[in-house]
């Protein structure tokens, strides 16, 4: 039988952490989103992500991944794993690489649209095929826009280890296309 211990206002908080609790801190700016978006196409705010004229989004500070080559239907992201996303299972979250996948997914889809255009993800799909580890090396996720239409498209992506090449997942992604608030 499993027991559980509840949290009540008797349960005396830790006031120092266990040993060998390591910390982790990242900083953020704040987004400018649909206010950047004005009168500027995708592929110019993607190029505007990556060259630091607009903030990253701060998932990428959170998860430690990070924007490094944008085309017209191309987004490529990499990322280093580590034990702070590491699940119970001892491997990195599925969440981190349907994260990492949902970036390049969405910018990939949004370097293909015109000014006043912007998108939400509606449907993802992951498919996790090879463990990652604390220890993995850099992976590299490069998402590619299939279809860009008026108001769907869809695109697809793979991460793979920046080195050697070897495919840790892939997936694709429907998302809703519409105008840009304030813009209409």
């Amino acid at each position: 039988m499993t027991q559980h211990r509840a949290l009540t206002a008797e349960t005396p908080a830790a006031t120092t952490p266990p040993a060998g609790t390591r910390s982790r801190t990242h900083t953020w700016q704040p987004q400018r989103g649909y206010a950047a978006a004005r009168g500027h196409t995708g592929i110019q705010l993607a190029g505007m992500s990556l060259d630091g004229r607009l903030p990253e989004a701060p998932i990428c500070g959170t998860l430690g991944f990070r924007l490094v080559a944008v085309e017209e239907g191309l987004a490529v992201f990499e990322g280093e794993p580590g034990e702070h996303l590491l699940n119970p299972m001892g491997t990195v979250h599925g969440g981190y690489m349907a994260t990492l996948l949902d970036s390049a997914l969405g910018t990939a889809v949004l370097t293909a649209l015109p000014a006043g255009r912007a998108y939400t993800t509606v449907q993802l799909g992951v498919h996790l095929v090879r463990p990652v580890a604390a220890t993995t090396p850099t992976l590299r996720c490069e998402g590619r826009a299939v279809h860009v239409g008026r108001t769907t498209a869809t695109a697809e992506a793979r991460i793979v280890g920046a080195a050697d090449g070897k495919l840790y997942a892939h997936g694709t992604a429907t998302c809703a296309v519409l105008t840009v608030p304030g813009t209409a």
